[in-house]
């Protein structure tokens, strides 16, 4: 049953080409316009994850000894900056690229090279939100077996301030997941038109 669902499917979408229906014009329409505001929406969550963690810093005295947490102190979270940068100037540039290309005659090989930015592009932030989750779980209830304590307790307004970047960063990695699919889905629709 299901490969004649398929079929017949796939013989509507061919009928509606030929007809020359104004829905391939709309959907095509709105595959660009939801991939340009997914873009805008990571580049926005990018920033502002910048923006937030940039900024985040706080100072503690303990026993006489005044000790600042910020986020260059961590390698882990210096790599998320340096990925949410990154992600940040490269949707900026895929929406210039989603333009062109909404504006040209789209062929597989664009197509494939969108999905192939974006699946790149994914793959980047979530290790640097991996990586950044990794340090502020430890950061948040230490390691015993290691010796490492748990340091949010002392400085909190920091440890918020880094929770709501790495929210921020995840929210610019779906956004890029939810385009890798898009993306991957355009591709398998022009290689079998």
């Amino acid at each position: 049953m299901a490969p004649e669902v398929a079929r017949d499917k796939t013989s509507f979408m061919l009928q509606a080409k030929s007809l020359g229906f104004p829905v391939s014009n709309i959907s095509k329409r709105s595959f660009f316009m939801a991939q340009t505001m997914l873009r805008i929406f990571a580049a926005a969550f990018a920033l502002a994850a910048i923006c937030v963690m940039a900024t985040s810093s706080q100072s503690i005295i303990l026993l006489g000894i005044t000790f600042k947490a910020q986020y260059n102190y961590s390698s882990a979270m210096r790599f998320l900056l340096v990925t949410d940068a990154i992600l940040c100037a490269f949707s900026v540039l895929s929406v210039i690229f989603v333009y062109r290309l909404s504006r040209s005659e789209s062929d597989i090989k664009n197509c494939f090279y969108l999905f192939l930015h974006d699946m790149v592009i994914m793959v980047l932030a979530i290790s640097g939100c991996a990586a950044a989750t990794t340090v502020g779980y430890i950061g948040k209830y230490g390691e015993e077996k290691m010796g490492w304590l748990a340091l949010c307790n002392r400085v909190g307004k920091f440890c918020n301030q880094m929770t709501i970047s790495l929210v921020l960063s995840y929210l610019a990695f779906f956004s890029y997941f939810a385009l890798a699919v898009m993306s991957s889905n355009e591709v398998m629709y022009q290689a079998n038109a």
